[in-house]
């Protein structure tokens, strides 16, 4: 059997692997950590939420900045009105940013969703219709990170995650700094749906999930006891759950701002195991991992043929994809 580690040529037969060790995040050994937020959309809003009802033992501030500065003025008063009757948890504070401070922290959130398209309207995958209204976005700020030597983790949560990340690198931060959240989302929804089909009931023990958040998403519904069949049947309810929620007539926000947003990054902020992206050589790609003050440590599990064959095509169309 081949492992995850074997995609990407590394040739390592350990069970876990350490990538980025070019960029130290001496941050990690901070008890709280700084979060700057950019952009108050229906993500941006929603990610806000949970991180100030549920990071108070890790979150010493967020920094929220959105163009329209009402938006901004809103979430500040709203969240800061937060509070329990006997005072006793402690929710972090939340503080409007001006421009220049946006790199002043330990991670920065990258949050902004431009071209959404209506949820009347009919589009193949919704996530790659939004690239390149958020690819020169990204690039630009990117760039002015890069520009005030940010050495902290960029958290790309917009879609579609991993191209942005592929373009945020090209701006000029380090690869290894650079981590896409999409995937949080795609194990929560796979689980969803394990729970109410006992033919995808393994997954819920033995599952993983890899790769993009979207096309080309890799559900497997158990590593030791692999069915090609049924994982991809998985795979197809899960990487459509979206066009679901669409389909009621809503945008599908909820889950992916707080699965794959305020939960993971949680997990990455206490060093925990998560699903997320990160780069392996020009691609960026999704697998359980978590961050360390020296690097990136990814699982790295024996696969069976069928799946490793499956990850090969998605490894190679996420390197083919022009994100730059």
């Amino acid at each position: 059997m081949k492992r995850l580690s074997d995609l990407f040529q590394l040739g390592l037969g350990e069970d876990i692997f350490r990538i980025g060790s070019l960029v130290q995040f001496a941050w990690m050994k901070k008890e709280r950590k700084t979060l700057h937020l950019f952009a108050l959309g229906d993500v941006g809003g929603t990610l806000l939420t949970g991180l100030k009802l549920l990071g108070g033992d890790q979150i010493e501030e967020i920094g929220i900045y959105d163009i329209r500065e009402t938006m901004a003025a809103r979430y500040e008063m709203e969240m800061n009105q937060i509070r329990e009757g006997d005072m006793l948890r402690r929710f972090p504070p939340v503080r409007v940013l001006k421009r220049q401070e946006l790199f002043q922290c330990d991670v920065f959130l990258f949050c902004a969703s431009l071209g959404v398209p209506p949820v009347e309207e009919s589009v193949g995958d919704v996530r790659m219709a939004q690239y390149q209204a958020n690819a020169g976005l990204i690039r630009e700020i990117a760039g002015e990170a890069a520009k005030a030597r940010f050495s902290g983790l960029f958290a790309v949560i917009s879609d579609p995650v991993d191209p942005l990340c592929r373009t945020a690198a090209s701006a000029g931060l380090a690869a290894e700094q650079i981590k896409g959240f999409g995937l949080g989302v795609m194990n929560a929804r796979a689980a969803y749906y394990a729970e109410r089909d006992s033919r995808f009931s393994s997954y819920l023990t033995e599952g993983a999930a890899f790769g993009p958040h979207g096309e080309d998403l890799i559900i497997a519904n158990s590593l030791s006891h692999y069915d090609d069949a049924v994982s991809r049947e998985l795979t197809t309810l899960t990487s459509s759950a979206n066009l679901r929620v669409r389909e009621l007539g809503y945008k599908p926000y909820l889950a992916p701002a707080l699965s794959s947003g305020a939960l993971s990054i949680l997990a990455v902020l206490s060093g925990r195991w998560h699903y997320s992206s990160s780069a392996f050589g020009e691609v960026f790609f999704g697998a359980k991992n978590r961050l360390t003050e020296h690097g990136i440590e990814v699982e790295n599990p024996k696969l069976p043929d069928e799946l490793f064959a499956r990850l090969e095509i998605s490894y190679r169309n996420l390197k083919e994809l022009d994100c730059l």
